[in-house]
């Protein structure tokens, strides 16, 4: 994936100006959308990781709409303008500001109705990319930024769900116990994916994943892994030459067997550098857009298999 900075959204004053309209035409923002139960908080959500956490926590007391298709890379979608008025009449919007410009702008500053998970959950810096020069790089190394791919940190994640059931708890007083005990729920679950990962990872050959972008730094951090990105966290220009044979000679070096993309972006990059090291090439999955029988859990526990075979862990 790649994230653009919050200060540079493309596409916002255009957003903007279309969610603005359908205000006026349409009244008060703060109207919750009719899903055919009104006992039910209704709650927008921008992409997967999001969905999942709202649905998790809200369980049959909240009504989620996903703003990003299944399988469909969510960063540089546009809202339609039914999404735009479902936005509007939500009572509870769940994203994770400057991930997705066109929900930024949708949302502006509205408020108490807002769980921009980035003000619960505070975001690192991207750890400097192995290799790197200290040289301003052309191509993707996007030094200042911060790294949103926080839901890749289960016990993170697990923290966003327990700030998440206290929003919903002010909301919905009467429910508030419930959504309290879907999030203990759910963190029991996460620390058990936490110690799988713990057990899994911590006898390997190898500790260095060279990906095609920096979208696992959490992960790395948290399992003491040393991520290696062809491109930063914006990797929305091409990797110069350099830079690609640079991370190849890093392979080389590390005896690394695979060389990560990931779903939903073209593996090109991933390919020519993996040539280029004699490695081959496997998905680790950012889970940004899970489609099918798929859900967080399912793809986190394939991600371990998938690092436990190209790292040679016992």
């Amino acid at each position: 994936m790649w994230y653009r900075p919050p200060h540079v959204p493309r596409r916002a004053p255009a957003l903007a100006l279309l969610a603005a309209t359908l205000l006026a035409a349409t009244g008060c923002a703060d109207r919750p959308a009719d899903d055919g139960d009104p006992g039910k908080i209704t709650a927008v959500a921008g992409f997967y990781p999001m969905h999942y956490l709202a649905a998790r926590v809200g369980g049959p007391s909240v009504a989620v709409t996903s703003l990003a298709r299944p399988g469909v890379e969510p960063h540089d979608m546009e809202l339609t303008p039914a999404q735009l008025e479902t936005v509007r009449d939500a009572e509870l919007v769940v994203y994770l500001r400057g991930v997705q410009p066109a929900v930024d702008a949708a949302v502006g500053d509205s408020g108490d109705r807002l769980f921009d998970v980035a003000t619960h959950v505070p975001l690192d810096a991207p750890a400097e990319p192995a290799g790197h020069d200290g040289e301003a790089e052309p191509d993707g190394h996007d030094e200042g930024t911060t790294d949103p791919h926080v839901w890749l940190d289960p016990q993170r994640y697990a923290t966003a769900a327990e700030k998440l059931a206290a929003r919903l708890g002010t909301l919905d007083p009467p429910r508030a116990a419930g959504y309290t005990a879907n999030a203990a729920a759910l963190r029991t679950e996460l620390t058990e994916l936490d110690a799988a990962y713990r057990t899994g990872l911590a006898t390997c050959t190898r500790r260095q994943i060279v990906t095609s972008h920096a979208a696992f730094g959490y992960l790395a951090r948290r399992y003491q892994l040393t991520q290696v990105p062809i491109t930063g966290i914006s990797p929305d220009q091409e990797p110069a030459p350099r830079r690609m044979t640079e991370i190849a000679a890093l392979a080389r070096q590390y005896g690394a067997t695979t060389i990560f993309f990931e779903t939903l972006v073209s593996p090109k990059i991933a390919e020519t550098v993996a040539r280029q090291a004699g490695a081959g090439t496997a998905v680790l999955d950012p889970i940004e857009g899970v489609s099918g029988a798929d859900d967080y859990p399912a793809v986190m526990r394939r991600n371990l298999a998938t690092l436990r075979q190209a790292l040679g862990c016992r």
